[in-house]
C-alpha cells in the first residue's frame, strides 16, 4: 500500500520543491508524477517494514539505505564510487538511475547529519579560496558514514566495502580505512546541485556531491581504478548500501 508521509522538518522545504519541480518535466514517472499535487514525494511503506522512495530503499530500524546500481567501468581513472546516469559517468565505478534527491531525503529522514567540512569556500563563484568550513567535532562525527556494495560473482553474493573495491595505482592497494561522510550537498539557483550534476559519492573531492571520500589522496584524481579482482564485469547489477558509522566514545572521566 502506498502513503503519503508529510515532511514536517523546515529543511527539507525547498528539497520538497524542488522534487515538486523534477517531476513536472517527468510525466513517465507515476510515482512522482502522484506526488505533485501534493507537493510531497511519495513514500512507499513496504511489507517488511522497510521504506521507498523513488528507487531508493531504507531501513528506519537500523538507518541502512539501498540504492540499486550497475557496474559501470573496470578501466578507467576513478574520480566518483556512483553518479547517476546523467551525471560523470565516465569517471565512475557505478552507476544508477535513481535521484540523488530521492537518497539525500531518504538520509534525512533517517537523522543522517550533514558535515560541510570538505566543500570549500569559495572566493568567487565556482573558485576555491583554498578554505574549509570550520565544523565541530560533533557534527563531522555524526557526518561519518559506511559505504559498501552488494553483488553477485559466480553465483555467490558479496557484500564488500567501498574501499576493497578501489586501489591506488601509484601504492598498488586498495583504498585505506579512511572516512566517508556525508556532505549532504546544497541548493543552487533555486536547484538542489546533486540532483542536476548527478555526483553522489566522490571519491576525488567535489564541492556539493551528496558524500565524499574524506582521507588522503582524494585530491588526486590520477591514481584510483576499479579493483577488478573482485568486481563482477561491467554492467551487473548491484546495490550500493549506506550505513551509519559508530565512532568509538571516549571516557574522558578519570578513573
Amino acid at each position: 500500500m502506498r502513503y503519503l508521509f508529510p515532511i514536517f522538518f523546515a529543511f527539507l522545504s525547498p528539497l520538497i520543491a524542488e522534487e515538486a519541480e523534477l517531476s513536472k518535466n517527468d510525466s513517465n514517472n507515476t510515482e512522482v508524477s502522484s506526488t505533485q499535487k501534493n507537493e510531497e514525494p511519495a513514500i512507499v511503506r513496504l511489507p517488511d517494514g522497510m521504506m521507498k522512495i523513488g528507487e531508493v530503499t531504507f531501513d528506519p530500524k537500523n538507518r541502512q539505505i539501498r540504492v540499486p546500481c550497475t557496474i559501470n567501468t573496470l578501466d578507467e581513472l576513478l574520480e566518483f564510487a556512483l553518479v547517476h546516469e546523467n551525471g560523470k559517468i565516465h569517471e565512475s565505478l557505478l552507476a544508477t538511475t535513481a535521484s540523488p534527491l530521492h537518497i539525500h531525503l531518504a538520509m534525512k529522514m533517517l537523522r543522517y547529519t550533514a558535515s560541510e567540512e570538505l566543500y570549500f569556500i569559495e572566493k568567487e563563484k565556482g573558485v576555491s579560496s583554498g578554505k574549509f568550513p570550520q565544523v565541530a567535532q560533533e557534527i563531522r562525527n555524526a557526518a561519518r558514514i559506511q559505504l559498501s556494495l552488494e553483488f553477485v560473482k559466480q553465483e555467490k553474493t558479496f557484500k564488500l566495502p567501498i574501499r576493497d573495491l578501489i586501489v591506488n595505482t601509484v601504492t598498488e592497494t586498495t583504498m585505506p580505512e579512511e572516512d566517508w561522510i556525508f556532505g549532504g550537498s546544497f541548493m543552487s539557483d533555486g536547484k538542489f546541485y546533486a540532483e542536476t550534476s548527478g555526483e553522489i559519492a566522490c571519491i576525488f573531492v567535489s564541492r556539493g556531491s551528496l558524500m565524499l571520500f574524506a582521507g588522503k589522496e582524494n585530491q588526486n584524481d590520477e591514481v584510483w581504478i576499479a579493483n577488478t579482482k573482485r568486481l563482477p564485469a561491467v554492467g551487473s547489477k548491484a546495490t550500493f548500501i549506506i550505513e551509519p558509522k559508530e565512532i568509538p566514545k571516549i571516557d574522558t572521566k578519570k578513573p
